[in-house]
């Protein structure tokens, strides 16, 4: 089993700086377990298993694939997209950033509060919880949107999900809409999946950040 801990780290990308931090020992206490010096704890086993869906059977045996699917999961992918077998996309508080624009300027300064594992999906820039319904009920508050930044407004597709800061007197506002053309120049339209919200016009000049929502995460929760 302990060799099969650096393969997991290997496929996800991580130093043992990051793994040890996420299972909460040091880096020597990994080390031992990659090289067999040590076992690895129940406490960490579930960890991979149950927040790095990492598959048991593997875990233990070797057989199978070495990740679970995510069941929750939704995709929005384009024809030219490139699918990675395995990827660690950081999970930003927006709060904890102060906003989009200075996680989106200076992201690599930027700890992420934790890391989602996900098998199959294109190159993510990282991931943000969604606040507000006005996509509900493709997404509710509460989910979470796996995202690709884009430096450049003439890169949008046009119908696609788009995260957004907005400059709203001043203030930063961020959201979750479907960008389409405007009949106005310079201006584009903010339409909703929620039909109580009205669809929006706003000056191109006012979108301070874009990113393209590559995929969404629905956090379900007993009650």
């Amino acid at each position: 089993m302990n060799e099969r801990v650096k393969l997991i780290r290997k496929q996800l990308g991580m130093t043992q700086e990051q793994l040890a931090q996420h299972l909460g020992i040091g880096k020597a206490a990994l080390s031992m377990i990659e090289t067999g010096k040590t076992g690895l704890s129940s406490r960490n086993r579930n960890i991979l298993v149950q927040e790095l869906n990492v598959n048991p059977e593997w875990l233990e045996t070797g057989h199978g694939n070495m990740f679970n699917a995510d069941p929750d999961l939704t995709a929005y992918m384009h024809r030219t997209d490139n699918s990675l077998p395995m990827q660690s996309v950081p999970l930003y508080s927006i709060e904890g950033t102060a906003g989009l624009v200075p996680l989106f300027t200076d992201q690599a300064q930027t700890n992420p509060v934790n890391y989602i594992h996900i098998p199959n999906l294109p190159k993510c820039d990282g991931a943000l919880y969604v606040r507000g319904d006005s996509m509900y009920p493709l997404l509710k508050s509460g989910d979470i949107v796996l995202y690709k930044q884009l430096n450049d407004i003439d890169d949008i597709f046009w119908g696609d999900m788009y995260l957004l800061s907005i400059d709203m007197d001043g203030e930063e506002y961020v959201t979750v809409k479907y960008i389409q053309k405007s009949d106005r120049e310079g201006y584009v339209k903010l339409v909703s999946q929620n039909p109580h919200h009205a669809d929006k016009e706003i000056e191109i000049g006012r979108i301070r950040a874009i990113a393209l929502v590559k995929a969404s995460i629905r956090m379900n929760s007993m009650r």
